[in-house]
């Protein structure tokens, strides 16, 4: 990466819903976990998904796909505690729909993940890099999956990233803070640079809030994206879903990460302005 004489902001993205499309992937393979875990009792919708991840602590698929199985149960009468799950096998039919039956290596990953749309590619982060704008990445998808994307998928050459292994979960702000650590060491960066967070949820947004509590020496400016599939509905229920990300802290909500460009973070940093 080019250095920065002049650098405006640390822009952390996560990944999910915000550089890949992950409708028919990670939502899908929740959905298919939740439906085979509750012996085909129950299937989420999309916007079942969406309200759980609207509670703001399911930022963790696996872990989401437990407690709609659990809450399944609690809805038939049976607590959560007489239910014979077992969480390691959740989650190995998890990852049998989204990397495939064949997880040795990424090259031979046949699952979900491999069909993802890109939402960016990679002259947008060159074009930020111009502009003096740093970089990384804070998200909950494993390291793996994460990689896949970044590297392979985007051609993103090491990029800083905090990933599921590597910090505790969202709305925790701990990967957060590494990853603007990171950044700042590697380009020399002053401590006071504001930190913008592109997310695409509440937990997202809530870090924003935790991390800002946590330090108040520098700017957290939370900036919500709405994902592809709130994207293609109109009305009430996409308004519904800006209004979740606003309340959760999100200074302004963008269809798409890459309207988040220099001239666009410029009033952010003012106060003032918003995106359309």
């Amino acid at each position: 990466m080019a250095p920065f004489s002049d650098p405006l902001a640390i822009v952390v993205f996560d990944i999910d819903g915000v550089l890949r499309d992950v409708s028919n992937s990670y939502r899908r393979a929740l959905a298919d976990t939740v439906e085979q875990f509750t012996g085909g009792g129950y299937r989420p919708s999309p916007e079942d998904i969406d309200a759980l991840k609207g509670e703001g602590l399911w930022n963790n698929d696996w872990e989401g796909s437990q407690e709609l199985v659990y809450r399944y149960f609690e809805s038939q009468g049976q607590p959560r505690q007489a239910v014979p799950l077992v969480y390691e096998d959740l989650v190995a039919f998890f990852q049998s729909r989204y990397r495939g039956t064949d997880q040795s290596c990424p090259e031979r990953w046949n699952g979900y993940i491999t069909q993802e749309p890109l939402l960016v590619d990679s002259t947008y982060f060159q074009q930020l890099t111009a502009e003096q704008v740093v970089w990384g990445f804070f998200s909950g998808a494993t390291r793996g999956s994460a990689r896949y994307v970044l590297e392979r998928r985007l051609g993103l050459s090491e990029p800083v990233l905090v990933a599921m292994e590597d910090a505790p979960g969202k709305p925790d702000p701990t990967g957060l803070f590494e990853v603007v650590t990171a950044l700042t060491e590697q380009h020399r960066l002053p401590g006071d640079l504001p930190v913008i967070y592109a997310g695409d949820t509440v937990a997202d947004m809530q870090t924003l809030r935790y991390a800002q509590a946590q330090n108040n020496h520098r700017p957290w400016i939370g900036v919500g994206v709405l994902p592809p599939h709130v994207v293609a509905k109109d009305g009430p229920y996409r308004h519904s879903y800006q209004r979740a990300l606003e309340q959760a802290g999100a200074q302004v909500v963008l269809e798409v990460v890459t309207a988040l460009t220099a001239e666009t973070i410029q009033p952010l940093l003012k106060g003032i302005g918003h995106f359309c």
